[in-house]
């Protein structure tokens, strides 16, 4: 929580929407405390235009999980809202059933560092109603940023071409907790430091800083300041050489850095953070080259994002590395991922099967996959990922000969001669871990593997190739007939004859026979052919 707040570990069962409540107390009303639901994380499009995006943020669940309870204070709270109309918003009975509560769910995700897309669950929750509601947007504010963050990093990473990138956004990020989100998730995107001291201490994470340009200032000269500053931390020193311009910033470093010479110390690096880069640092690199220091290395920052990076370095610019700050940690140009949570199945009692569910809407994009669900990542010969497949949990064994695209039923993509495995992993149990969550280098690396191995046509900045996405054949038509069904009943209930009006009925299933129809005899593809 923000670092100037009186909260608590516990306080964060109350980072959610009120509504979650409401709903909470409605199912306890409704005699649903028993039902159990099964839930997606998932997100609709990728950010950034980005060909993939990477997940963060999930090792953070177990431990959101076992933190979440109210005590006597919050229950206080509770009690003390008012309903718009009048009397309390809670009763009694509901909030003496909150008094003793802990979640009691059942949650798979993605590791976090893999590379994930759009419509696949990232994280599927299933337990009672009443939990997974009540975890719902805590949930959603600990996966999304940090996703977003995680991708936006990876694209700046690769613009970086193997230069270390330093994360520099903390007096930009969006609050404190923003701060530590940039920084732990543009780790496991692959920064190779961050600026945070706070998350260096927190989630052990390399830290690097040097100095400002007040440094310089609060000198009589430039070369006074540079000369203080290499006394005083002769292992970690950086001149910052452009508080008043880089020509005479680079005349004193190169002064200062044959003092240190002389004392057996060398200067490690100059940071330039204003003006023309790629000529500056050509310059830079000429002066120390031809002082005979070689050695030198070259850091530049000033508001640097992937596409700037790209630039400088398609200009020959001599950079070694780069500090990126502010469009980094707010995830400029887009603050959001977009990432939601939604009911794909209902139990309504211990006794009862789990009947699949779907959301209709009136936009056809945010129409949801029914059914507790699954990924299965597809992959050639040399483990470079070809296609992802959601399928049924019961039916993970099952291998069929294609798949069916997750937006289109008149494509399919042939994957009978892949190998294949499971991206979700089984992270708590009845609302306890199921082991140690794994280290942030681990989730880094990770990462970086993935990348590594992703066809570059899905790693490039202007207009990467769509990686397939698809469902197993009987999920499909899942999804076909209980879309059908759902409209038959609505469309019924609008003509007052219960869900069984005739007319609607038939023109329904006409068009849903005439689209199985169609999707039957759409050749199949594989992911090669769809890249061509």
């Amino acid at each position: 929580m923000a670092l100037t707040d009186n909260t608590r570990p516990t306080d964060i069962a109350l980072n959610t929407d009120l509504y979650e409540f409401t709903m909470a107390q409605g199912f306890w009303d409704s005699q649903k405390a028993q039902a159990e639901g099964c839930f997606n994380v998932f997100f609709r499009s990728i950010p950034f235009h980005n060909g993939y995006a990477v997940a963060c943020g999930m090792g953070q669940i177990a431990d959101l999980v076992e933190n979440f309870s109210y005590d006597e204070e919050t229950i206080d709270y509770l009690a003390s809202l008012k309903a718009p109309g009048g009397g309390s918003l809670f009763t009694p009975d509901f909030l003496n059933y909150l008094r003793h509560f802990s979640l009691d769910v059942d949650i798979w995700a993605v590791p976090e560092g893999e590379i994930v897309f759009p419509r696949e669950p990232l994280v599927r929750v299933q337990g009672k109603l009443i939990d997974c509601q009540l975890l719902e947007t805590a949930l959603l504010n600990t996966v999304n940023f940090q996703t977003l963050l995680a991708t936006k990093t990876a694209r700046v990473v690769r613009a970086a071409q193997g230069r270390p990138i330093f994360e520099f956004g903390l007096r930009r990020a969006q609050g404190p907790d923003g701060g530590l989100a940039a920084a732990r998730a543009s780790y496991v995107g692959g920064a190779a430091a961050t600026s945070n001291v706070l998350a260096g201490k927190i989630y052990d994470i390399p830290v690097f800083g040097t100095h400002a340009h007040s440094w310089v200032m609060a000198f009589p000269s430039q070369i006074d300041a540079f000369r203080a500053f290499a006394e005083s931390s002769p292992h970690n020193c950086v001149f910052l050489i452009d508080t008043y311009d880089v020509e005479s910033g680079i005349a004193d470093a190169i002064f200062v850095g044959k003092e240190m010479e002389r004392k057996g110390q060398r200067l490690a690096a100059v940071r330039i953070d204003s003006g023309d880069l790629a000529k500056l640092s050509k310059q830079a690199r000429r002066a120390f080259d031809e002082a005979g220091m070689p050695y030198v290395k070259i850091s530049v920052s000033n508001d640097l994002d992937e596409y700037t990076i790209q630039s400088l370095l398609a200009q020959h610019a001599p950079i070694d590395s780069f500090g990126v700050g502010t469009k980094l940690a707010t995830c400029d140009p887009q603050p959001a991922l977009g990432g939601v949570y939604k009911m794909t199945a209902i139990k309504n009692t211990a006794d009862s099967a789990w009947q699949p569910v779907m959301k209709l809407s009136e936009m056809a994009y945010k129409r949801t996959i029914p059914g507790i669900q699954t990924v299965m990542r597809y992959v050639d010969a040399n483990n470079s990922p070809m296609g992802d497949m959601i399928v049924e949990e019961a039916k993970v064994h099952e291998k069929p000969a294609h798949m069916v695209d997750v937006l289109d039923d008149l494509i399919t993509y042939d994957i009978a001669n892949c190998a294949r495995h499971e991206l979700l992993e089984h992270i708590v149990s009845h609302g306890k871990r199921t082991c140690e969550p794994q280290s942030l280098p681990s989730a880094r690396e990770r990462c970086k593997n993935a990348l590594d191995l992703l066809d570059p046509a899905y790693c490039r900045f202007l207009n990467p190739q769509s990686y397939p996405v698809g469902l197993e054949p009987s999920l499909a038509a899942v999804r076909r007939d209980l879309a059908s069904r759902e409209l038959q009943m609505a469309r019924g209930a609008d003509a007052g004859v219960d869900g069984t009006d005739s007319a609607a009925g038939s023109t329904d299933s006409a068009s849903t026979s005439s689209y199985s129809s169609q999707a039957s005899i759409t050749p199949n593809q594989t992911t090669a052919q769809r890249r061509r």
